[in-house]
C-alpha cells in the first residue's frame, strides 16, 4: 500500500465510528480529507465542525452540513490526522497550519480519534518539526524568547518562520507559524508548558492527553491504538 492508500484506509475506518445525529469535528490535512470523503459517502444526518476553511469548503462540496463551534455545546466525535503519534498517543500536529482551530475543536469533543499512515508512529516525538503559532506583531522578538523557552528544556533550537513561495504562511486567523526542529522531545509536557508561557505564542502543535484512540493504517490493515 502507498502512503495515500494507508491514509484512505484510516479515514474510511474512522468514518465507521460516526452515527446519525452526531456532531462531528472535521480535521485538516490529507488524511483528514479522506475521512471527510468517507463520511460524506455514508450519507448520514450529521453536522460537521471544520477545523479550517479548506476543510469547510471540502465538506460543503460533498454535502455535509457545516456548523460553527460556538453554535454547539459539545462535539460528539472529532477525527483528525497527526504528523507524529508517540507513546501514550501524544501527538505533534500543525503541519497544515491549522493547529489552533484543531486544538479548540479537540478540546470541545467528548471523543477524539487520530488517523494516520504507518510512518507517523514514532517511539519519541520530535523528528517532525514542532509547529508554533504566533501573532505577527513582534514575531521576531517572540522567536527570540522561544529560543529561551527551548533552552529551559535543554533544547538548543532556533525556530524557523514557515514560508511558501517566498512569503510567510498565514493561518486562517492571520497568524504566523514557526517550526522548531527538536529532533527528540524528552519531556513533552514540560515543553508544552514552557512554550505556552511565552507572550505572543497563540498555541503549539503538542497535543497531549487529548487523543482517546488512533487508527494507524499499515500494509496489514488498520491498527487501533489506545493510550
Amino acid at each position: 500500500m502507498t502512503s495515500d492508500d494507508q491514509k484512505k484506509a484510516a479515514g474510511e475506518a474512522a468514518a465507521q465510528l460516526v452515527e446519525a445525529g452526531m456532531i462531528v469535528g472535521l480535521g485538516t490535512g490529507s488524511t483528514a480529507a479522506w475521512f471527510v470523503r468517507a463520511l460524506a459517502a455514508r450519507k448520514l444526518d450529521v453536522r460537521g465542525v471544520p477545523t479550517s476553511l479548506a476543510t469547510a469548503e471540502l465538506a460543503r462540496s460533498l454535502g455535509i452540513d457545516i456548523v460553527e463551534l460556538d453554535s454547539v455545546d459539545e462535539i460528539d466525535l472529532t477525527v483528525d490526522g497527526a504528523d507524529e503519534i508517540g507513546p501514550g498517543l501524544a501527538l505533534i500536529k500543525g503541519g497544515g497550519a491549522a493547529l489552533l482551530r484543531e486544538k479548540l475543536v479537540w478540546e470541545a469533543s467528548r471523543r477524539c480519534v487520530a488517523i494516520a499512515d504507518a510512518s507517523k508512529r514514532v517511539r519519541r516525538l520530535g523528528a517532525f518539526p514542532l509547529p508554533i503559532e504566533v501573532i505577527p506583531f513582534g514575531h521576531l522578538s517572540t522567536a527570540r524568547r522561544l529560543c529561551d523557552a527551548f533552552a529551559e528544556c535543554d533544547l538548543a533550537i532556533a525556530p524557523r518562520l514557515r514560508s511558501r513561495d517566498g512569503a510567510p504562511v498565514l493561518t486562517d486567523q492571520g497568524n504566523l507559524i514557526y517550526d522548531a526542529p527538536c529532533g527528540a522531545i524528552e519531556d513533552p509536557s514540560q515543553l508544552a508548558d514552557a512554550l505556552k508561557a511565552v507572550t505572543g505564542v497563540v498555541d503549539h502543535g503538542l497535543f497531549l492527553d487529548l487523543a482517546d484512540e488512533a487508527f494507524l493504517a499499515t500494509d496489514k490493515g488498520v491498527e487501533r491504538l489506545t493510550p
